[in-house]
């Protein structure tokens, strides 16, 4: 795959980050699958282990009412696992307070990117 394949897929990738925090998307829990795979599965911050089924549901509660966040995306990178299967990482600022690091699994099955897996880990050291 040549850089400028892979920058385009970057690009793509990063319209989709954070994974679950663009409202405009869509918030119906057929959206949310829409985005990710039968089996996809996640670790939180704190370790815990989330289910496709327990993220949604979490989502959809999350979205029930009036929510707003500000975000700030870092040091985006992306690189091929395999074809058509591509991992992400970058920082994520919400709030200007909560800072973690995340990881995205991306698979692009029938035409449509879906995350596969998912983790965030939050960053103790003071933002600059």
């Amino acid at each position: 795959m040549t850089t400028q394949q892979i920058e385009v897929i970057k690009s793509e990738l990063l319209n989709l980050e954070p994974l679950f925090h663009h409202q405009e998307f869509g918030t119906s829990k057929e959206i949310f699958e829409s985005m990710i795979t039968d089996d996809y599965w996640e670790v939180g911050a704190s370790g815990k282990v989330y289910s496709k089924e327990f993220i949604i549901d979490t989502l959809i509660e999350r979205y029930s009412k009036p929510y707003s966040e500000e975000i700030e995306i870092k040091n985006f990178r992306c690189q091929e696992i395999e074809n058509n299967s591509f991992y992400i990482t970058y920082e994520l600022i919400q709030n200007k307070t909560r800072h973690t690091r995340r990881l995205t699994i991306w698979k692009k099955i029938d035409g449509s990117w879906k995350a596969l897996y998912h983790q965030g880990t939050i960053i103790e050291e003071e933002i600059t």
